[in-house]
């Protein structure tokens, strides 16, 4: 290998994984040494005595772990039921079950909640027949979570139940097995880590979310709710890197848990794996479709609930329509600006971040870095998954607020709303990038270096044109989530800079709920009309492979 070579591919890796240290760790490391200092400037543990001998906000802490391993408890079974629905069943409508499964994906988490408050708040709609009692709290809390929880779970086990070997089944039914034994003995083992997946996320998402707690949550304080009051409300930083110090705690263990799961984790499909066909069982459809046709009910409820509060003149007492409450200009909210500022920041995250994942992946998986610099990287890489939104998002704040950071011009500027969502979200399309670059032939390389050209080549020509797919779906899932998200952007987003989540919920705090609906529903709109159109782009990318594909086998 030509030195110049051997000193890009070994300076590549280094730059991605000084990106994320500089990008991720530094501003974590601010945050844990904030928490750590005193009024005087002192380390002290100070800051942890008064959280601690606070009743309330100890009881917050208490709240939000109940909050997530109670919404753990009713959304894992609702999506293993879905998911085995549109997996392991006959049941008609399958396509649509899917859409109506992921809608919740495409709109922020508070959305539920308004929903919740429109039928059941103090003035909902089904109020007056359920005694007059309303949602606020920790029932109203659970299911709000539940339904903004529900589609990432659902995601997990599709994929957990479809990886599925026909010929065990097949073994077990010529055994003369059950369909409970065989479920029992094949099923819920193969499925195994899919489950224990989807509990971390639902659990990492349900103790991060401040939207839900903010809008039904009542007097049931959670940690995402103090570091919002704290840091907003009463400015008091100390205080709020305390208790994001905490929230980490949590979800830290359910990352370390969920990692040793999947290091127990068998393979599922061999080589020699035949497709998975269910077969035909009237009454398990039926049940199956009833089901998840109440689920999908609900679901659509909800949607349909914003849409209507959204065009109605006065929920619940004018019924009449009007378009008033999507003159976003006439209320505390940043107007129609909010909505392109979202869709500006989305399509730059989505670019950026497809560009700057896709290509540290390939250069930790390709360019065979030391050692060393590809764990360290992989470390880097996966650990924003167990760092809630909110703070990071305080670790952003205080990093990049201080007039000493040379990164100081970067606070409350576009710039960091894109590295912010780009570093939080990195995760998972790093693992869909890993998954493509090793789906790649390693002989393309080696044909490279004997025709003289460099590892570079092969990437712009082979890596990227050949990962289409995974590149399009990152595109996607990086746009919807800048889309969506308000934890890591409420403490970074510049005055001149709208975003439409945070608008979401600026409105419903301002008590103009019908237009925080109209304001929600555009954001369900935009993240549709990119996903049709995601597709429709990835469709005529896989025309022509296709094409080739037949030619291939024609001529063989």
């Amino acid at each position: 290998m030509r030195p110049r070579a051997l000193k890009a591919e070994l300076l590549a890796p280094l730059l991605y994984c000084a990106f994320l240290a500089l990008f991720f760790a530094a501003p974590l490391s601010i945050l844990a040494i904030r928490s750590l200092t005193d009024a005087q400037g002192a380390l002290s543990l100070a800051n942890y005595r008064e959280y601690l001998q606070a009743p309330d906000l100890f009881q917050s802490l208490v709240n939000t772990v109940w909050l997530g391993v109670a919404t753990v408890c009713l959304t894992l079974p609702l999506a293993f039921l879905f998911a085995y629905g549109l997996e392991r069943t006959r049941i008609p409508g399958r396509g649509f079950f899917a859409l109506v499964g992921a809608a919740p994906l495409l709109v922020p988490s508070l959305l539920p909640a308004m929903a919740l408050v429109y039928l059941f708040g103090r003035q909902g709609l089904l109020t007056p027949h359920f005694g007059g009692g309303t949602i606020y709290g920790f029932a109203g809390l659970l299911v709000a979570e539940t339904v903004a929880t529900f589609p990432h779970a659902l995601v997990i086990l599709r994929t957990a139940l479809s990886a599925a070997d026909g010929r065990l089944y097949e073994q077990a039914h010529l055994l003369g097995a059950g369909r409970a034994r065989t479920f029992l003995a094949l099923t819920l083992p193969a499925a195994r880590h899919g489950i224990i997946s989807a509990a971390f996320v639902v659990f990492a998402l349900t103790i991060a979310d401040v939207g839900a707690p903010k809008v039904v949550g009542g007097n049931f304080d959670v940690l995402a709710l103090d570091i919002y009051k704290q840091v907003l409300g009463q400015q008091n930083f100390d205080l709020g890197s305390v208790v994001a110090m905490f929230l980490l705690v949590p979800t830290l263990i359910a990352v370390l848990f969920e990692r040793w799961a999947a290091r127990r984790q068998a393979a599922l499909k061999t080589s020699r794996a035949t497709p998975y066909a269910p077969d035909a069982n009237m009454t398990r459809d039926i049940a199956t479709f009833f089901a998840c046709a109440a689920v999908g009910i609900g679901i659509v409820g909800v949607l349909v609930i914003c849409q209507l509060a959204a065009l109605v003149r006065l929920w619940p007492y004018d019924l009449s329509l009007t378009f008033d409450h999507y003159r976003f200009g006439e209320f505390d909210g940043g107007g129609w600006d909010a909505v392109t500022d979202s869709v500006l920041l989305s399509a730059a995250t989505a670019l950026f971040g497809t560009a700057l994942v896709f290509g540290g992946a390939y250069a930790a998986e390709r360019m065979k870095p030391f050692r060393l610099l590809r764990g360290l990287y992989g470390v880097l890489a996966l650990a924003p998954a167990a760092v809630p939104g909110l703070a990071l998002g305080l670790a952003y704040a205080l990093f990049f607020n201080d007039p000493a950071n040379p990164l100081h011009f970067l606070y409350a500027t576009f710039w960091v709303l894109l590295i912010a969502n780009v570093v939080h979200y990195f995760t998972v399309p790093h693992l869909t990038s890993v998954t493509a670059v090793k789906a790649l032939d390693p002989e393309y390389e080696a044909a490279a270096a004997i025709s003289g050209r460099g590892i570079f080549s092969v990437f712009r020509a082979v890596a990227v044109p050949l990962s289409t797919g995974a590149l399009a779906e990152i595109a996607l899932y990086l746009f919807v989530n800048a889309m969506t998200t308000v934890s890591v952007v409420v403490f970074l987003y510049p005055p001149d800079f709208k975003l439409a989540a945070v608008a979401v919920l600026n409105m419903d705090d301002a008590g103009d709920a019908a237009p925080a609906a109209a304001m929600g529903m555009m954001i369900l709109y935009v993240n549709l009309a990119a996903r049709i159109g995601g597709s429709l782009v990835l469709h005529r990318l896989n025309k022509p492979r296709l094409h080739e594909a037949m030619l291939v086998e024609a001529a063989a």
